[in-house]
């Protein structure tokens, strides 16, 4: 699935996404509504302020490459919109409910760590923890039909690596973890975890002698 998503184009996805996950009552979603959620200020980044015509335009455009279909209830006037980005029968992308709930959170919110990950698709899916947030990162990145994400170079002060999605295109190089990072990136997080226990011995050390010399002098 060769996709090349704008900004725009990969937030309308993401909130139809969320919104028929969080809100099944009220999907499809009319223009106002979709557009009130393209802008949310929360579990959104950037922020973005659309106007309806700024949405609707994203809508013929996702609707020309089969991503998006109008929806209109029985009796209703109001034309009201559902995604056929996965898991539909005009989609040839399926993906299982974690996929799906990291997915949609990249779509809205950009690069995310395995951490930030698990907390935030908790309104979508669920993990046990980020161990397993990691196994189906993995998937994702190791698909036959993808990949569709894709592992970031580390930041400077940060101990966990970053994961962006492949539906807007290809990750610059220089943007990606090379496998001397990553190993490097374990290697230190070894020794960190290293130090830590070699600290907790040394102050259980201390304890100890303290304690003696005061039955000593007592």
């Amino acid at each position: 699935m060769e996709l090349n998503l704008s900004p725009y184009q990969a937030r309308v996805i993401g909130a139809l996404i969320e919104k028929e996950i969080t809100t099944p009552d009220q999907y499809p979603l009319s223009l106002n509504a979709l557009t009130l959620a393209c802008n949310q200020k929360s579990n959104r980044d950037p922020v973005m302020e659309l106007d309806e015509g700024t949405v609707q335009d994203t809508l013929d455009e996702l609707s020309k490459l089969r991503l998006v279909k109008e929806e209109s209830g029985f009796g209703s006037r109001v034309a009201k919109y559902k995604h056929r980005f996965c898991n539909t029968e005009f989609s040839e992308l399926q993906l299982t409910e974690q996929e799906l709930g990291i997915v949609c959170v990249m779509l809205l919110r950009g690069p995310q760590t395995p951490g930030e990950l698990r907390s935030r698709t908790n309104r979508l899916c669920s993990f046990s923890d980020v161990q397993q947030v990691e196994r189906v990162l993995q998937k994702l990145a190791e698909r036959d039909d993808g990949p569709f994400v894709v592992k970031l170079a580390r930041e400077p002060g940060k101990r966990e690596s970053r994961y962006a999605h492949l539906f807007s295109g290809e990750v610059s190089a220089a943007d990606l973890a090379p496998a001397s990072s990553t190993a490097t990136a374990e290697l230190d997080d070894d020794r960190l975890s290293q130090l830590e226990e070699d600290v907790a011995s040394l102050r259980n050390e201390v304890a100890e002698l303290r304690a003696l010399l005061e039955d000593l002098t007592s």
